[in-house]
């Protein structure tokens, strides 16, 4: 799921400096399950940016509300309702949900609250971890369930640098080496074969490298 986390207070004071009727917008996706974004956090964020020490005047009048899923528009255009006199949204949503609120509602600012950070797993209670970098090509059966690009610190593709010591990343050594990870699932596996295997170059286009990526099927409100 995509992971964010909720800007300094100082940067979104300052973001909606000049506005006075303001919707702090929670998304009930994504956001919501790693406790940065959902209808919860827009209620706490609304008291503190209520709070008159943030102000040299009155605060803005805030009001609060949450969508299911901020980044579908169809969604947004049918069910989300931007009351008379508001003049911005604060959103908590991912950089997807800001653009397409931002695309639905133009000219009215939608401002990010959230930092779009990672693609992650939930580890534990609590605890989330970048695992998927969206590459566009996915290599996991090649290795071994754990992805080269996201949890190597340099998204080395065809094995460990030279840096690694004890199983550990010469960028920290409390992360893991991916590859060493990779070598000893494969192992356990009976799969060490894979890693002799010759790939053809990867084509980063897939990843983004031709530009904004899109995915249209076919049957669900779009043309043969």
């Amino acid at each position: 799921m995509i992971v964010g986390d909720l800007k300094p207070i100082d940067e979104i004071i300052s973001m909606i400096a000049g506005y006075r009727k303001i919707l702090v917008l929670g998304c009930g996706s994504c956001v919501t399950v790693c406790l940065s974004g959902g209808e919860r956090e827009a209620r706490q964020l609304v008291r503190e940016l209520s709070h008159p020490m943030h102000y040299v005047g009155d605060p803005p009048e805030f009001s609060v509300g949450s969508i299911l899923r901020q980044c579908e528009q169809d969604l947004v255009v049918s069910y989300q309702k931007i009351e008379p006199g508001v003049d911005a949204v604060l959103s908590l949503a991912c950089g997807a949900g800001v653009q397409t609120m931002a695309d639905a509602f133009e000219p009215l600012p939608i401002l990010p609250a959230i930092n779009t950070t990672f693609f992650g797993a939930s580890l534990k209670p609590g605890t989330w971890s970048e695992v998927c970098r969206g590459c566009g090509d996915c290599v996991l059966s090649h290795t071994a369930g754990i992805c080269p690009i996201a949890r190597c610190a340099k998204s080395l593709f065809n094995g460990p640098c030279g840096g690694s010591q004890n199983g550990a990343c010469e960028v920290d050594p409390n992360i893991p080496c991916a590859w060493m990870m990779i070598y000893y699932r494969l192992k356990m596996q009976n799969k060490l074969h894979l890693l002799d295997e010759l790939r053809p170059p990867r084509d980063w286009r897939n990843g983004g490298g031709a530009g904004p990526r899109s995915r249209i099927r076919t049957g669900v409100g779009n043309p043969q």
